[in-house]
């Protein structure tokens, strides 16, 4: 087997005297779509804000191609080839679409994501790229979230809530151009509520419960009861 893309070896995290990750184990390989699901508050955003450098994290805890980044800045880290489409977008509301996209293209990696390649998976995004980010729709504000992220040409990209507050049909055209984003070998982490769709797209699931690890196995093997338990703690 490859050796993991990115590890997470007793990764624990802090928000000043709150403790919100309690040592996670965790791997993504090569090529892979990870799911990781949990309630609310059990630490899925705090994990992904760890790894992506935005929480300061202790000596060798995360290790991304091998070399320690636990201690990196986020832009430091977004040049080594990780991206993240947050929780809420996050877009600059005062900025134009196409705007907003070449933020993403500010880290300079090379690769096949620029805004053609962007408009062509999103051809809303090119019919709207000089209107204000505010002015679009919810779901359209998502695409030009997942467009910034793939801006920066990543090898792993994190997702965060990806269908949060968007209506079903456009949580269907989101995940239908997941197969066009992921080609070519990109690695993902997708934080998802949705637990089916999670279990869907992904080869692996991790289940996090009050800041610990309460599951992990192969999506299609894990069972609804096995879910229920991590997922609530019921013993």
């Amino acid at each position: 087997m490859p050796d993991p893309i990115l590890q997470m070896r007793g990764l624990t995290a802090h928000y000043g005297d709150f403790q919100a990750l309690y040592g996670i184990d965790m791997h993504v390989d090569p090529g892979e779509v990870l799911a990781i699901i949990g309630a609310n508050g059990a630490g899925k955003t705090t994990l992904m804000r760890s790894v992506t450098g935005l929480l300061r994290n202790g000596a060798n805890q995360i290790r991304y191609r091998g070399q320690d980044i636990s201690r990196l800045r986020a832009d430091q880290v977004a040049r080594r080839g990780l991206a993240m489409v947050p929780e809420g977008r996050q877009l600059f509301p005062s900025l134009s679409v196409k705007e907003n996209l070449m933020i993403g293209a500010q880290v300079g990696r090379k690769g096949p994501w620029d805004l053609g390649a962007v408009y062509r998976l999103f051809p809303i995004l090119d019919e709207r790229k000089d209107q204000q980010s505010i002015s679009l729709s919810g779901g359209q504000q998502q695409m030009v979230a997942i467009g910034r992220a793939l801006m920066s040409n990543p090898d792993l990209l994190l997702f965060d809530e990806i269908s949060l507050g968007l209506a079903p049909i456009v949580i269907k055209d989101i995940y239908a151009a997941l197969p066009g984003i992921i080609k070519d070998g990109m690695s993902a982490i997708i934080v998802e509520q949705d637990i089916a769709q999670a279990l869907k797209v992904s080869g692996r699931v991790y289940c996090l419960q009050e800041g610990r690890v309460s599951l992990e196995g192969a999506s299609d093997k894990v069972t609804r009861e096995e879910i229920s338990r991590a997922y609530f703690g019921i013993a």
